[in-house]
Formats: C-alpha cells, sequence, structure tokens
C-alpha cells in the first residue's frame, strides 16, 4: 500500500531541500501548503519525518532511506518522461534577427504550426554578428552566410537598400523622385549615416550635409518611423516587399547601396528532420517559386 503520492513528492522536494519555506518555493506553493502535506505523511506512517527546531527543520534519521529512494525515483521518471516526450515530439529553436522576425517569421508561424502539430518551436533574437554554432540554436536566421565546415546556407534575401518613404510624407513634401529633392527631405538612419553618405556618393551629390536626422538602433524602429511618415529611409527593398506592395512605402529611386550583402537562413548539413521541414517551410514563405535553394559552404 503505497502512501499518497502527492505528499511524497512534497516530502522529497523538503528532505533534499532541507527547508519547507524553500520546498514551498520549488513547488510554487505556500509554506502552509507543504506543512499541511508533510502532516498528512506522517499521520500515515505514524512518526514524525522532520525534526522541527528553532531555526527550521530536519530530516528525521529514519526518514534518510526514504528520501533517497524517493529522490532516485523522481529522477528515473523524470528521465524517462522526457525520453519519451522527445521520441514523440520534436522541438527546435530558431534564432531570427528582428527585421525577418517580425515581417516574414512571426506572421506565417502558425501556418507552420498547425501542420506540423508535432514540433514545438522555440523563437530568439539573433545579433546580425551571430553565427549558428555561438547561439546554440538548430536554426538561425541572419545577415551573411556561415562559412563554418557543416553549414547548410539558404540565401532568403538580398540586402539591396533604396530609399523609402510612405505616401503621407511624399504628400506633404511634394515630389522625391530625384536625388537633390531626396537630398533635401528628412533622413532617418539605420545605426549609423554612413549608409546615407555611401549612397549620395554614388547618387553624385555632396555628402556634406548628410548626417543629420534620427538615428535608429534597430531598423523595425526604422521601418516604424518611415511608415509613420517621418522621413526617408534606406531599407532593403526585399525584406520590406510587403510594405512596398501593399503601398506602405514606396521606393523613391533606383540608386541603391549594400548591393553585395545578402540575409541567409543556416542551419546544421546534418540537421535532423524538424529542422529540415521548418527550413523548407520557411524558404517557400519568403519565395515560393523559388524551390529551395542551398549554399554549402
Amino acid at each position: 500500500m503505497l502512501p499518497p503520492l502527492g505528499t511524497l513528492r512534497v516530502f522529497e522536494v523538503a528532505a533534499r531541500l532541507a527547508s519547507f519555506s524553500r520546498a514551498a518555493d520549488e513547488l510554487h506553493v505556500t509554506h502552509a501548503a507543504v506543512s499541511h502535506q508533510i502532516r498528512q505523511l506522517e499521520e500515515w506512517f505514524g512518526r514524525p519525518l522532520f525534526l522541527r527546531e528553532k531555526r527550521g527543520v530536519r530530516l528525521a534519521p529514519d526518514a534518510e532511506r526514504l528520501a533517497e529512494a524517493l529522490s532516485e525515483s523522481f529522477e528515473r521518471i523524470a528521465a524517462e518522461a522526457g525520453s519519451l516526450k522527445l521520441r514523440t515530439r520534436s522541438e527546435i529553436t530558431v534564432a531570427c534577427i528582428p527585421s525577418i522576425a517580425t515581417r516574414w517569421l512571426i506572421p506565417a508561424l502558425s501556418e507552420f504550426l498547425s501542420t506540423h502539430a508535432d514540433i514545438t518551436v522555440r523563437v530568439v533574437y539573433a545579433s546580425a554578428a551571430q553565427r549558428l554554432r555561438e547561439t546554440g540554436c538548430d536554426v538561425l536566421v541572419t545577415l551573411g552566410a556561415d562559412t563554418s565546415d557543416g553549414i547548410l546556407c539558404t540565401r532568403l534575401f538580398s540586402r539591396v537598400n533604396k530609399p523609402v518613404a510612405s505616401p503621407r510624407y511624399i504628400e506633404s513634401k511634394g515630389d522625391l523622385m530625384n536625388v537633390e529633392q531626396i537630398a533635401a527631405a528628412d533622413l532617418l538612419h539605420d545605426e549609423t549615416t554612413a549608409h546615407w553618405q555611401h549612397w549620395f556618393t554614388k547618387a553624385g551629390v555632396s555628402s556634406s550635409g548628410v548626417p543629420r536626422g534620427p538615428v535608429f538602433q534597430d531598423f523595425n524602429l526604422l521601418a516604424t518611423a518611415a511608415i509613420a511618415g517621418h522621413g526617408v529611409a534606406l531599407c532593403p527593398v526585399e525584406v520590406c516587399r510587403r510594405e512596398i506592395t501593399n503601398g506602405d512605402l514606396i521606393v523613391l529611386s533606383d540608386i541603391a547601396v549594400l548591393e553585395e550583402e545578402s540575409y541567409f537562413l543556416i542551419s546544421k548539413a546534418s540537421r535532423q528532420k524538424a529542422v529540415a521541414a521548418f527550413c523548407g517551410w520557411f524558404q517557400d514563405v519568403v519565395d515560393p517559386a523559388a524551390g529551395h535553394r542551398h549554399l554549402r559552404v
């Protein structure tokens, strides 16, 4: 005959931590609830399991073997339960830079989850400087290819940047379709003024007055400011494809910068089935007609 199983779990934690208060914290219950469960178990055994002292509690000597047996048993149960969970359900972690996460990954993620109910996806932020092994994640979506051995890279977007503005801003400023008019506009900067300086150099305009206007640490902040009508921003037109298509942003010039850079989907070449399923799905989200264009590096 077994004592109440719930009381055994409370006893194991209290014995392991040598404290009712710490046991209550670990179990997310009150101190009184732990005391009540211990009393129930002691009534079942007909003897005290803890010695109550002024400074706390101490495990009774004849209860030590019970505590050891329970700790070993719960560890085995946890291990077997975790193993069974892994056999029946996959979990993958995707590290993604914010610009791609908010525009492409998160809006479409429910579609993947609905068709892959056996896969749990954890999404975390990545920085543009991180590489896959540094993140400890299964998938990385970032700027630039990973040239490490055993890595599979798929190009998602070009980073080609062109000047864009909202219809509201264009209406307030008039025509902005030539370099001189753009030069006189309110400029918005993504982390640095260097990109606009480069753009004006390519456009053949003096860049002496370019470093004006707010600088945004995050591209999402820059894009929000541009859509809100605060000025003209240099944006990667492929990443902002939807905003441009639906008219939230209008491309003002074909003169471009950062043409040599791209955003990539990165995973290990020896990836598990859940990772392969996610990568294939996300490639189709970005460009359904392109197929799976892998670049092994």
